[in-house]
């Protein structure tokens, strides 16, 4: 699992350029699936045809883009203006070093000292001036945390873009164990998550799942200081009960919490008052269908340093292949 998701995580592919992120997935994924499509706004979308003559059709969606900052101006000294992409908190930026799809990289700096805000910010890419900085990058340009993946203990992992490479990097490895299903899967890794959920929104308008379930990471409750959600890394795949986005059926997430238990892997319920996953997307499609997340326990969720437990991640596999073999 590992080096799997060392490589879903390296590509730079934030919210609107996931490309480069869905080539890889693709290469992945494309012997264990019977058809793969990329629709119009960029969703990658894999289907494993199910073996009853009507057979029910479950969405699963995980995200491919990430945040980032877009720039928004040049400055005569030659630093960049940006705003977010995403939701970024400007004092966990700061000093952070960020990378370019073209491969320029560059420091994230304030004008302030302290109570920055998004409007302070800007870019340092070593430029002379602003004649210097516009021969390497353009107004509407976008940047993303530089990658600096890297294990923690015997276990845990840290890296940006952990939300949502590591369900990426889930999704991909159960398609490729799961057997034979009753149930047509509908796996789609989905685009522009982290500004509205825009391609789960219309991946399941086109596909007409019956149920759908996303997969995310989601916040953590086990840091001192840090008591809400009553999420811990480590425990298992969370399903979600509730976010501010959705609110999961109840018979499909008892039906999720079910094949955690007999595929012997552990498990957490989730209630997270804010927030949301591509389930707030499926959820009111057409006239609605119900929906779960499955999250993966991630600490410092939107920063340079993501850290997820990679026990988790495989226990999320086991208990998607259990759920349905059922």
């Amino acid at each position: 699992m590992l080096e799997l998701l060392k490589k879903v995580l390296k590509p730079v592919a934030p919210s609107g350029l996931e490309e480069p992120v869905a080539a890889v997935i693709r290469e992945e994924v494309a012997p264990y699936v019977d058809s793969i499509e990329t629709d119009a706004l960029g969703n990658l979308i894999c289907v494993k045809n199910g073996t009853e003559a009507n057979p029910e059709k479950i969405m699963l969606s995980a995200h491919m883009d990430h945040i980032g900052y877009i720039v928004t101006g040049i400055e005569k000294e030659g630093f960049l203006r940006v705003t977010n992409v995403g939701g970024i908190s400007p004092t966990m930026s700061l000093t952070r070093h960020v990378s370019f799809p073209n491969g320029v990289q560059g420091v994230v700096v304030s004008e302030v000292s302290k109570d920055t805000a998004m409007k302070d910010l800007f870019v340092d890419i070593g430029a002379q001036d602003k004649a210097d900085a516009e021969t390497m990058v353009q107004i509407g340009d976008v940047c993303v945390y530089a990658n600096d993946c890297f294990q923690l203990g015997a276990n845990r992992v840290a890296s940006p873009a952990m939300d949502d490479r590591a369900a990426c990097a889930l999704l991909i490895r159960f398609l490729q164990t799961v057997g034979a299903t009753k149930q047509t899967i509908i796996a789609v890794f989905s685009v522009q998550e982290e500004v509205g959920c825009r391609g789960a929104k219309v991946a399941s308008f086109a596909k007409a799942p019956d149920k759908g379930i996303a997969i995310d990471v989601t916040a953590w409750g086990d840091t001192p200081g840090t008591k809400q959600p009553d999420i811990k890394l480590g425990e298992g795949i969370a399903v979600k009960v509730m976010d501010h986005g959705s609110i999961s059926n109840p018979d499909l997430r008892e039906a999720l919490l079910a094949a955690g238990a007999q595929a012997g892997v552990k498990t957490q319920r989730e209630v997270l008052p804010f927030g949301g996953t591509d389930a707030s997307a499926m959820q009111t499609s057409r006239g609605g269908i119900p929906v779960c997340t499955l999250s993966i326990p991630c600490r410092y969720v939107h920063s340079a340093c993501e850290v997820v437990d990679l026990r988790d991640v495989e226990g999320g596999v086991k208990l998607l292949n259990q759920y349905f073999q059922a």
